[in-house]
């Protein structure tokens, strides 16, 4: 037997908790920005995808606090930078912590002991535990819905990327362990790698 909802007689909540079960899993972006004042912060977000490949574009969706953007979505309004920690197994239980309500001008990374590298092209440092890091300019922030979520897409500047998890130019993904987000406190390793041959010879080699 099948259940079903209607969205309009749903509140955010009640939608939000289907949504965030229904799509899974989600790579979680683990985002460094940086404010005014100079403090670094870092937050995860797992409504988040690449959106564009050339220039590299990155989207994601950051709610808000009440009335209030949060601070990752501020800082990036203000300044227009940011950079995209990949989290991964090795990095689950400090990203989590992270993700925890800390007041505005306190830093996670000072709080968490998180150590950081300078980015290249952007204020936002790189996080160290993360084998992953992508800088990125904002190209344009999108507001949507009544609540007003920010979606958030950004042009990648540079990528960074451990040498251990390379073969070539191409990710090796059995060494990369990304961490998934699922709906409520819940995550997920990749598992099982299931590899399935090209479709046709002249079409797409990738996924669309």
């Amino acid at each position: 037997m099948t259940r079903s909802f209607n969205p309009a007689e749903l509140s955010a909540a009640e939608a939000y908790a289907l949504l965030v079960g229904i799509v899974v899993p989600r790579p979680v972006a683990w985002v460094t920005t940086v404010d005014a004042a100079g403090i670094v912060n870092a937050a995860p977000f797992s409504c988040y995808t690449f959106v564009c490949n050339r220039p590299p574009m990155l989207a994601i969706n950051i709610g808000r606090r009440g009335e209030t953007l949060k601070d990752t979505a501020a800082n990036i309004a203000d300044n227009g930078e940011f950079t995209v920690n990949v989290a991964t197994e090795d990095t689950l239980v400090a990203m989590h912590a992270s993700s925890a309500e800390y007041p505005p001008g306190e830093s996670e990374v000072l709080a968490l002991g998180l150590a950081t590298l300078p980015s290249s092209h952007v204020a936002p440092p790189r996080l160290v535990c993360s084998p992953i890091a992508m800088e990125c300019r904002l190209e344009r922030i999108v507001e949507l819905g009544e609540q007003r979520s920010s979606l958030v897409i950004g042009e990648v500047l540079a990528f960074h990327v451990d040498e251990a998890l390379l073969n070539g130019n191409r990710i090796a993904i059995d060494r990369f362990r990304p961490i998934a987000r699922l709906g409520g406190p819940n995550y997920a390793t990749l598992g099982s790698i299931i590899t399935q041959p090209k479709v046709g010879q002249s079409g797409p080699t990738e996924p669309r």
